[in-house]
């Protein structure tokens, strides 16, 4: 049987997640629906590649104007920006950020940079997407629009520049028809994108919707242009993808599973050569030439099968030392990240080995000391450690802690 070329889209609706099948040269159709919060909520998914597409209150849209048409300078210039706004990517998050070209001239690029936020388990879909892009680059459009449209429960808009997307951004809008209030948020982004000398000038508004109560009222009253409904385009796959890459726990640890498993194959499949072998020497032991063969087939074998389950025990006690998950340094940069912010809170001994951790700190405040016990515990980076914390101990300078940690042996 061939294998199937199809490519499903997973993208946030108007009120649950959609799944649309892409065949080759062909449109998109709409494969199912799920009424549910989270894209890990589904729990089937068709055969074929998932590209998962970002509702566009999961990320947030940066554009920006550079003196440059060189595009190799484009990822610093952005990521400059994007420090200078005061957003600074997790880099052990996977790849958080891409940048989508808007406009070139002899002297000037107008870019669109995108910065993901650090997706929780929850928000990804259970199965490993083929690729990743933004909901608002699968619904085309053209010319220079204002296009508006719910997308869970929640009305977004996005301008575009010549069928270019420029800008998006969801609000907190979740009324039938666009409000006040998502006009309001409309000439914010604008005049903010004035400022940054980025000129946009919508010569139509278009209103996404399959809603026959849909109302263009306070549109029609705030923009001196023409303003349309009309039904959500059918999604299409943005081209070309984007480079965003979220490091998925979860895929991690599904691909240790997977080796565990085939190493229990592995051992079953010997396991089942010399019973095989033993078999046949039960059947044959009366011919004694032949018992002499599988004789020394068997030890001919055995040698192999103990290097084999030697290799699989070293490895086994090379895994605290290779892991990067029990390296020191990383596991002190998780627990430094469960330190409340601005609290006073310290750490003065920090004992940590690939199984056992032991913090010792103080805090001029108990509250402190509770709050760092909490976040240790909820880490989703320190999952694998049970947490003892201590009750704080008031001394003179406020009050001292020891929370201590270990990783539980599995059972063979």
């Amino acid at each position: 049987m061939a294998k199937s070329t199809s490519k499903h889209l997973l993208i946030p609706g108007d009120t649950e997640w959609e799944i649309w099948s892409i065949a080759p040269n062909q449109p998109a159709t709409l494969e199912s629906s799920h009424p549910v919060k989270f894209a890990s909520e589904i729990e089937k998914f068709p055969a074929g590649d998932l590209i998962f597409l970002f509702p566009i209150q999961a990320f947030t849209a940066l554009p920006l104007r550079v003196q440059t048409t060189d595009a190799a300078l484009f990822p610093d210039l952005a990521a400059t920006h994007t420090e200078r706004l005061g957003l600074r990517p997790d880099p052990l998050a996977g790849q958080l950020t891409d940048i989508f070209p808007i406009s070139t001239t002899s002297e000037e690029s107008t870019l669109l940079s995108v910065v993901l936020r650090n997706p929780s388990s929850e928000s990804l879909p259970s199965k490993s997407p083929k690729a990743f892009d933004i909901s608002a680059r699968a619904l085309p459009t053209s010319g220079n629009t204002l296009t508006l449209w719910r997308e869970l429960d929640h009305w977004v808009f996005a301008i575009h520049h010549q069928g270019k997307l420029v800008y998006c951004q969801a609000t907190s809008s979740t009324g039938i028809s666009p409000d006040a209030n998502l006009v309001r948020e409309i000439r914010i982004a604008t005049t903010q994108l004035s400022l940054q000398g980025i000129q946009v000038n919508p010569d139509k508004a278009i209103v996404w919707s399959n809603d026959e109560a849909t109302q263009t009222t306070e549109l029609s009253k705030a923009f001196s242009i023409r303003v349309e409904i009309t039904t959500k385009p059918t999604p299409t796959l943005p081209e070309p993808l984007s480079q965003l890459l979220p490091a998925d726990v979860r895929a991690a640890r599904r691909a240790a599973q997977k080796r565990q498993n085939t190493l229990l194959a592995v051992a079953a499949l010997a396991i089942f050569y010399i019973g095989a072998i033993g078999y046949f020497s039960y059947d044959l032991w009366k011919t004694h030439s032949t018992t002499k063969q599988l004789t020394a087939r068997e030890k001919e074998i055995a040698p192999s099968v103990e290097k084999f389950v030697i290799h699989n025990n070293k490895w086994d006690e090379l895994e605290y030392a290779i892991s990067s998950e029990y390296n020191t340094m990383d596991i002190l940069l998780r627990i430094q990240k469960c330190i409340p912010p601005n609290t006073g809170l310290r750490l003065k001994t920090a004992e940590i080995s690939a199984t056992n951790i032991r913090l010792i700190g103080e805090a001029p405040q108990a509250e402190a000391v509770t709050e760092f016990a909490r976040k240790l515990k909820q880490s989703n980076e320190l999952l694998n450690y049970e947490w003892s914390p201590g009750p704080p101990q008031q001394i003179a300078v406020g009050w001292e802690f020891t929370h201590t940690a270990n990783l539980p042996q599995t059972t063979p």
